[in-house]
């Protein structure tokens, strides 16, 4: 794939509509890691108004594309992806919260109809305490996941079920409520097209 169809895939990206909690933005993508790259960022706000309203997630996409392929990724595609969202103090002391995590990543993808191959990532318990005047605040704990697979993709459209599964992983990991089947999220951001282009 050149330039031109690599372009295609960007557009796909572009025109994708996440849930109304969730808002994108296109940012600086790694220009030494392949030959063409895409990168979206992500910040996950509880769905709430005015002061009410909390980031409670956030993430980076990023799409690359190397002609050929390299030998790690078995195919000319990878995705990798950085997602962090807070979580209850207990569920970060669970052992089997950075398993629980992973298979948050793999159900999202299963769910969202992706094929892939060559996933690989890490599962990390952040916690956090306070001293000092800082004291006053709660305990805070987070989860992170950093992850990357190979996409399979044949033509540009494909590429729409990975940022898909990817969004769902963010409103998993937020705790927010799904949409039913059937029903459309309403989100002001049309697409990200005219927002935070390079």
């Amino acid at each position: 794939m050149d330039a031109n169809g690599f372009g295609k895939v960007v557009d796909v990206l572009r025109a994708f509509t996440p849930r109304a909690e969730i808002l994108l933005e296109e940012v600086p993508a790694p220009q030494k890691l392949a030959a063409f790259s895409y990168a979206l960022s992500a910040d996950v706000s509880n769905g709430l108004v005015g002061d009410a309203e909390d980031e409670i997630a956030s993430g980076r996409f990023v799409l690359l594309h190397e002609p050929g392929g390299q030998e790690t990724w078995e195919g000319e595609f990878r995705c990798v992806t950085y997602v962090r969202a807070d979580v209850d103090v207990a569920m970060q002391e669970d052992p089997l919260l950075p398993e629980v995590g992973w298979n948050w990543l793999l159900e999202s993808l299963s769910l969202a109809g992706c094929k892939y191959v060559a996933a690989s990532g890490t599962v990390t318990r952040v916690a956090s305490a306070s001293f000092g005047k800082l004291s006053p605040r709660s305990d805070e704990a987070e989860i992170e996941i950093r992850a990357s697979w190979t996409p399979l993709v044949s033509s540009p459209n494909d590429i729409r079920t990975h940022i898909t599964g990817w969004s769902t992983l963010l409103a998993e990991l937020s705790g927010l409520q799904p949409v039913p089947e059937g029903v459309t999220a309403i989100n002001p951001q049309a697409n990200i097209n005219n927002r935070g282009r390079r």
